[in-house]
């Protein structure tokens, strides 16, 4: 169903794929949007090691995508190195495939939001981050994506470096 990796060389074993999703802090969500055309959109997210969460708000153009086609992707970037001397790039990114669908269980999104605002703010004390989430409960809409597949990608130049 998804297509294999044509640069196999460059695939990043899967420990690596999944390290650069719990460390990255943004990415970009892939949506069919309006009228056939792509919607793309940048996002903060956390992922568990199992699905990918994300907030937002209770009306958009994300979530009126996400109504018609529950299939999505997402890329993270974990490096980007711009190498001017070489005409290139020294990168490592992730792409997940995945359906999208909006967490309508009271409990389920509150355990969501919790692993995101633990991510963002892991300083902050349980009892601050409950007041910050009661705060924000009634506009906030919280997304799970279920991984049906995901890659992860680096340039030439590093993955010949990690065989010297």
């Amino acid at each position: 169903m998804f297509r294999e990796m044509r640069r196999k060389k460059q695939e990043l074993p899967m420990e690596e794929v999944k390290e650069i999703l719990y460390e990255g802090t943004s990415g970009v969500l892939a949506l069919s949007g309006d009228d056939g055309y792509p919607y793309a959109v940048p996002l903060s997210y956390v992922y568990d090691g199992g699905k990918i969460y994300f907030h937002c708000a209770k009306a958009g153009h994300k979530l009126d995508a996400i109504k018609r086609d529950e299939k999505a992707s997402f890329c993270v970037i974990g490096q980007d190195q711009v190498v001017p001397e070489e005409y290139t790039t020294y990168f490592r990114s992730v792409i997940v495939f995945g359906k999208i669908q909006i967490i309508e269980d009271e409990t389920k999104k509150r355990q969501a939001i919790e692993k995101l605002a633990v991510k963002y703010t892991p300083e902050d004390t349980a009892t601050g981050r409950k007041e910050e989430i009661d705060r924000e409960w009634k506009p906030l809409c919280m997304l799970e994506m279920e991984i049906c597949h995901m890659t992860g990608k680096e340039s030439i130049e590093l993955s010949m470096n990690k065989k010297r």
